[in-house]
C-alpha cells in the first residue's frame, strides 16, 4: 500500500449507474461503468468515482453543465474528511483495491456512516478515499 494522507472532500454531485445487486461488488463495477460511459457524449475531462451503497456498486461521474437532459440517476457523494491511499497503475493492480479498502475500513478512526469512494483520477492513478471521523 502506498503512503496515505487525510484530505477534506467537498460534496460531489454525481450521475450514477447502479451495478447488479446480488453479485460481488468487484463483479458489478465493470458493467456499471460500461453502461454509464455509453450514455455520455464524451469521457474527456470527466471525473469518475465508484462507491458501494447498501451492497450496490455505483459507477459515478461528477455532474457538469449540459448533463441536465441525461436520464441517469443523480446523487451526491458525501463530503468530509477522508483518508486517501493512491494505487498507481491500478488497471494492472485491480487485486489491490479490495484489500486496500478492507485495511482502511478496519482502522479505528474510520467513519462507518459514509461509504468508501474510489476516485479514478486517471488511467494510471486510483485514489481510495475512506471516511474518517
Amino acid at each position: 500500500m502506498s503512503t496515505d494522507s487525510i484530505i477534506e472532500l467537498a460534496p460531489v454531485p454525481v450521475l450514477y449507474v447502479p451495478g447488479e445487486k446480488g453479485q460481488p461488488v468487484f463483479e458489478q463495477a465493470p458493467a456499471a461503468f460500461d453502461r454509464l460511459e455509453a450514455q455520455l457524449s464524451s469521457l474527456k475531462g470527466r471525473r469518475f468515482y465508484g462507491t458501494v451503497v447498501d451492497g450496490e456498486y455505483r459507477a459515478c461521474v461528477a455532474q457538469e453543465p449540459g448533463d441536465e437532459g441525461l436520464a441517469i440517476a443523480r446523487w451526491t457523494l458525501p463530503g468530509g474528511k477522508y483518508r486517501r491511499v493512491r494505487i498507481a497503475d491500478w488497471e494492472a493492480h485491480r487485486d489491490r483495491i479490495g484489500p486496500t479498502v478492507a485495511d482502511l475500513r478496519g482502522r479505528p478512526d474510520g467513519d462507518a456512516s459514509r461509504s468508501v469512494i474510489e476516485y479514478y483520477r486517471s488511467r494510471r492513478e486510483l485514489q481510495i478515499l475512506a471516511p474518517v471521523r
